[in-house]
């Protein structure tokens, strides 16, 4: 299975930190944020890595290279300046992913889940399986619902309307088929939430809530939260 790890934001929550250097680039514990993406998936047995870029994506390119340090082999998507959105982005890399259903990990996220699950969460008739968490503060709405290992749209009907309440968060980590995208043109910008939406209309969605650490590093204030978390833990060892 290949993975892709989404790095092609602006970071505009993350200026001006991310004004000279590229949000995944952006060190917490003493490592940039993407090379601990890079040794997770190493670690569980990932081989190939498709990275999209497009804000200072030169720096990425740079600093990762072809991604031997980890014993990985790292392909770049280049997207233009303002990036192709989440499912754009997908979109644009299939030709590098292939026909295998494959990870796709958000670059601005620290999660502990399994990424080594990946290989065996996806049924054959889904398209989708969607890594949930906890509501954190900064969303406390959430995003979908899950019920009986589906995943449901909280705007449409669904079995008990009270579930309506009992929304999580999306985590930024999925495991897609390539099907999902397949009405998405190359270097067209497109949202993932409806394409998930439509695909949950066909029950075509699995999920799991992961109950481990996840942080969504989307400002200054969570990146200093996960640096001193990191870096206090290193010293624990």
């Amino acid at each position: 299975m290949k993975a892709m790890i989404l790095a092609a934001g602006r970071g505009e929550r993350m200026r001006p930190l991310t004004d000279t250097c590229p949000k995944p680039l952006l060190s917490v514990g003493g490592q940039p944020l993407i090379v601990r993406h890079l040794q997770r998936l190493a670690a569980a047995g990932f081989r190939e890595v498709i990275i999209n870029h497009a804000h200072l994506g030169a720096q990425i390119e740079a600093a990762l290279q072809q991604g031997v340090a980890w014993g990985l082999t790292i392909r770049y998507s280049p997207e233009p300046a303002g990036a192709l959105e989440t499912a754009g982005g997908i979109a644009n890399a299939l030709p590098l992913l292939g026909d295998a259903p494959f990870l796709v990990i958000n670059g601005d996220i620290y999660c502990d889940w399994d990424v080594a699950r990946a290989k065996d969460v996806l049924a054959v008739n889904d398209l989708a399986h969607l890594v949930l968490v906890a509501n954190p503060t900064h969303h406390p709405a959430g995003d979908f619902i899950l019920a009986d290992g589906k995943v449901l749209n909280p705007s449409l009907d669904v079995p008990d309307p009270d579930d309506k309440a009992n929304k999580l968060t999306f985590s930024g980590i999925g495991v897609y088929r390539p099907a999902l995208f397949s009405t998405i043109p190359r270097g067209r910008p497109a949202k993932l939430a409806p394409l998930l939406r439509t695909a949950m209309t066909t029950g075509q969605v699995s999920g799991e809530q992961h109950h481990g650490r996840w942080i969504d590093v989307g400002t200054p204030e969570r990146l200093a939260e996960l640096d001193a978390l990191l870096t206090q833990h290193s010293r624990s060892l």
